[in-house]
C-alpha cells in the first residue's frame, strides 16, 4: 500500500468487465473493494470483444494475458452472402477481431476468477441511493442493508444506475448512433469453422459466427432506426422488436430468429455513446461504458474498460480522491476521444441503408486487397488503441 493512501473502502457497481478489472487493481494497491451486481452470478454469453494496443499491455501486467489468449476466438474471415448463401464479399480476420478477441462471457469469468478470493462480491442486489457526505458515502440497496464506503464507482454499463443517481438522467449524456444490435448464442447449424457469414438487406444485417471452438455460434441482428421507446430490462419486448424488424428477411434469418426465441443469453441494446464533461462528482466516479461508452461500432469498449480500470486504481493509490479523479480524467480523455471517433461513420458500412450502399460496400471489400491505403485502414483501430501512454504506478508491475 502506498504511504498516505486514503479512501480504502470502495464500492463498485457492476461485475462485467470494468468492475472486476478495477477491483483487481484496487486489491493490488491495498484497497478493500466490494462489487455489487444485479445479476445472480457472473454473466455468461454476450458478443466477442476485442483488445488492441494499450489494453493488451494492461492484461499482461495483470498476469492474465495468457489466459485470455487461451480462450481467444481465433476468428478468421467473415463472408457476406446473398439470400441464396452465395458469397459476395469477404473481410479478413483483422477487420473483425482486433489483435486479440474473446467472448465477453469468457472474459468476465477470467476476471471474476482472478478476484473472487480477495474481493467481496454481492450478487443479486443493486444500488438504490447514494448520499455523498464529507467523510464518506452512505449507500442504500434494493435488498441489503445500508452501508458506508469511502468511495463509489459506477462500472454498470451504458444504462448506469450510479450515473443516473449522481449525474442525472441518461438522456442528457447518451448519444444514439441510429442503430440497434441483438446478439445471442445459437447452435452452429451451418457448421462454421472459426468463421462468420453475414447477410444484408437495406438497413438490416443478420449474421452468425462460430464460437468456443465451433461448439456453438453467435447470432447477431443489427438494424438502423431512430430512437426506440422500450424497457431495457424487458427481454420479451426486445425479442418482439427483433422479430418485427427482421420479419421476411431472407437467407438463414428465419432459422436464427427461431433459435433466438430460446437463447438463454439474449442481448439487445442501442448503439450509443456516453459523453460526459467529467467522470466524477464528489466521492463518486465512473469507469468503462458508464463513463465513456464508445458503442459496439467502435470495437474499443473493452479496451477502454480495461485501461480505465488500471488508470483509476493507480491514481487512487497515489493519495486523495480529488486529485486522483482529476488525474484519471486527464489521462483518459484523449484515449476516450480517439476510441469514440472510430464509431463515426462505421454504421453505414456494417448496416448499409440501401441496396446501392450494399453494392458499394461489397465492391470496396472486393477491391480492398489491391488498394494502396488498405494498411492505413487496418491500422486506424490500432492507432486508437495506442492513444494513451500507460503510467507505471507504484504497486503495479511494469
Amino acid at each position: 500500500m502506498v504511504l498516505g493512501m486514503t479512501n480504502r473502502r470502495v464500492l463498485i457497481s457492476g461485475a462485467g468487465v470494468a468492475g472486476p478489472a478495477l477491483a483487481f487493481w484496487l486489491c493490488r494497491h491495498g484497497f478493500t473493494p466490494t462489487v455489487v451486481e444485479r445479476a445472480p452470478e457472473p454473466r455468461d454469453g454476450g458478443y466477442a470483444v476485442d483488445f488492441r494496443g494499450a489494453s493488451l499491455r494492461v492484461l499482461d501486467r495483470m498476469g492474465l494475458l495468457a489466459q485470455v489468449e487461451a480462450a481467444a476466438t481465433r476468428m478468421g474471415e467473415v463472408t457476406y452472402v446473398d439470400g441464396d448463401d452465395r458469397p459476395l464479399a469477404v473481410t479478413p480476420a483483422s477487420f473483425q477481431s482486433g489483435e486479440l478477441e474473446i467472448l465477453r462471457g469468457d472474459l468476465t469469468r477470467i476476471l471474476f476468477d482472478a478476484t473472487k478470493d480477495d474481493v467481496e462480491y454481492v450478487f443479486g442486489d443493486a444500488i438504490t441511493g447514494i448520499l455523498d457526505h464529507r467523510d464518506g458515502v452512505t449507500v442504500t440497496f434494493e435488498r441489503g442493508e445500508p452501508r458506508e464506503f469511502d468511495l463509489v464507482v459506477g462500472a454498470d454499463g451504458l444504462h448506469s444506475a450510479v450515473r443516473s443517481l449522481v449525474f442525472g438522467d441518461e438522456s442528457w449524456y447518451r448519444r444514439d448512433l441510429g442503430y440497434y444490435v441483438s446478439i445471442c448464442t445459437v447452435p452452429n447449424h451451418l457448421g462454421l469453422d472459426h468463421a462468420g457469414r453475414f447477410h444484408n438487406e437495406p438497413n438490416r444485417t443478420a449474421g452468425v459466427y462460430s464460437a468456443r471452438d465451433n461448439a456453438e455460434a453467435k447470432a447477431l441482428f443489427w438494424f438502423g432506426a431512430d430512437s426506440l421507446d422500450y424497457d431495457h430490462r424487458d427481454v420479451g419486448q426486445q425479442r418482439r422488436i427483433v422479430e418485427e424488424k427482421f420479419a421476411g428477411v431472407g437467407w438463414e434469418t428465419a432459422e436464427l430468429l427461431s433459435a433466438m426465441r430460446e437463447a438463454p443469453d439474449f442481448y439487445f441494446d442501442s448503439a450509443s455513446q456516453i459523453v460526459l464533461d467529467t467522470y466524477s462528482r464528489g466521492r463518486v466516479a465512473l469507469v468503462g461504458d458508464a463513463a465513456y461508452c464508445a458503442s459496439p461500432l467502435s470495437g474499443m469498449g473493452t479496451s477502454l474498460a480495461i485501461v480505465g480500470a488500471y488508470v483509476l486504481a493507480g491514481e487512487l493509490a497515489a493519495g486523495d480522491h480529488v486529485s486522483a479523479f482529476r488525474a484519471y480524467e486527464s489521462e483518459m480523455r484523449g484515449f476516450v476521444d480517439a476510441c469514440q471517433k472510430l464509431a463515426q461513420g462505421n454504421g453505414k458500412w456494417f448496416v448499409p441503408p440501401t441496396r446501392g450502399w450494399i453494392r458499394l460496400r461489397n465492391l470496396n471489400y472486393k477491391l480492398l486487397p489491391y488498394l494502396p491505403w488498405r494498411k492505413v485502414i487496418e491500422e486506424l483501430p490500432l492507432k486508437a488503441g495506442n492513444a494513451i501512454t500507460l503510467k507505471e504506478y507504484a504497486g503495479a508491475p511494469a
